[in-house]
């Protein structure tokens, strides 16, 4: 599965849809699912791919769209809906159910050609609870045509599949386990900081607590890359599952509106040089939520700042907008354009508005050189105005 045939596939999708928006069921599954399947390396034409695979159930029994076989167990199954209808949380809670009937079935999709989840069992807890791995766009696909490696066939058979659903669960466990002891945790580190140090002149008691917060943003963060390779650590660059290095523009899905003002240089934002500015991180594929509504999410605030600035990850590789923070709200009461439930929102998530005649694009954004961030960092506005790379803000 090469980088051309994932854009000809995302190309052909694209056009397929603008051409019939509202797509039925039947007609997206013949048109855009299994074209996915071919490209992932399954064959249609063989026993390794059953249709409408029968699933027992305590009342009887129920068919799922796809099940993808190894040998004569299936290993995959594949749910798949209308092109014209939107995913939410209920088809999850299908697709989870199908694959808690059958041991061998590790691995779930959920798509309707141009949104996807993967399930996948977490082996590490008791029950093998169903949990997602990763949430996708068709959009996305061409800037980052890794994810696709997750559910080849090759890597499903050779067990590399496997090996990122460890890591995976392991990361859940590790935030399940923060966000339940959350002020033991706090405690602990307060105790260590201050065993150390003795009094110092913060509230450590806050800045623990931050630090808490924030370790469990980056293990999130951290979660979304689920290839070994789709992302570098420097953000300058990404390597394709071979393991050579792209270049080139991202095909980032266009925003339904543009609510960026205009440019500004950083030495003509007006403020406190002493202003807290939040920095936090951004992939290209989530430029499209960040300029169409004005606003982040979906994440774990912590204390209070007086500014937000975006770094964006990938090919770009800089602090590239700014704004000043009007409320931090409910997601539910945030007014997103796009259907929130489609998002995998955490409790205690939020959504940061911003100031809106404030959302500027740098002129002069801010270039990485060693340090960027991987969860919600701190910074303040004279830094800002200031720093010629990433390093000079941290």
């Amino acid at each position: 599965m090469g980088i051309d045939e994932v854009e000809e596939y995302v190309e052909r999708s694209q056009q397929l849809l603008e051409a019939s928006p509202q797509m039925n069921e039947q007609n997206t599954k013949v048109r855009l699912v299994q074209p996915l399947l071919e490209l992932l390396g399954w064959d249609l034409y063989s026993t390794e791919v059953e249709l409408e695979y029968t699933v027992p159930m305590a009342s009887g029994s129920t068919h799922v769209d796809y099940a993808l076989l190894v040998g004569d167990s299936p290993v995959v199954f594949v749910e798949a809906k209308a092109a014209g209808s939107s995913l939410n949380s209920q088809h999850v809670r299908q697709l989870k159910s199908y694959m808690r009937q059958e041991l061998n079935v590790d691995w779930g999709i959920l798509t309707n050609g141009k949104a996807f989840e993967v399930l996948t069992k977490d082996q590490h807890s008791g029950d093998g609870e169903e949990v997602s791995v990763v949430q996708f766009d068709l959009d996305d696909l061409a800037a980052d045509p890794d994810v696709l490696e997750l559910l080849s066939k090759e890597a499903i058979r050779s067990g590399k599949s496997d090996e990122i659903a460890a890591q995976v669960a392991q990361t859940n466990d590790a935030i399940q386990y923060i966000n339940r002891n959350e002020d033991e945790v706090t405690e602990t580190i307060r105790s260590a900081v201050r065993g150390e140090l003795g009094d110092v002149p913060l509230d450590l008691e806050e800045q623990s607590r931050d630090f808490v917060q924030n370790l469990v943003s980056a293990l999130r963060e951290q979660r979304q890359f689920v290839s070994e390779e789709s992302s570098t650590e420097s953000g300058e660059s990404r390597k394709s599952a071979s393991g050579t290095t792209e270049s080139g523009e991202s095909d980032v899905p266009e925003p339904r509106q543009d609510r960026v003002v205009g440019t500004i240089a950083r030495e003509e934002i007006e403020g406190d040089e002493d202003a807290v500015i939040a920095v936090y991180p951004s992939r290209e594929s989530g430029l499209s939520f960040l300029k169409e509504n004005a606003a982040w999410g979906f994440v774990r605030v912590g204390r209070d700042f007086d500014y937000i600035a975006m770094y964006i990850s990938g090919d770009i590789g800089e602090v590239r907008y700014f704004a000043a923070v009007d409320d931090v709200v409910d997601p539910h009461d945030a007014g997103v354009e796009r259907d929130v439930d489609q998002f995998d929102i955490e409790e205690g998530e939020k959504v940061i508005q911003f100031d809106r005649e404030t959302f500027y694009e740098l002129e002069d954004p801010i270039p990485y050189e060693s340090k960027y961030p991987q969860a919600r960092r701190d910074t303040t506005l004279g830094k800002l105005r200031e720093a010629e790379t990433t390093d000079d803000l941290f």
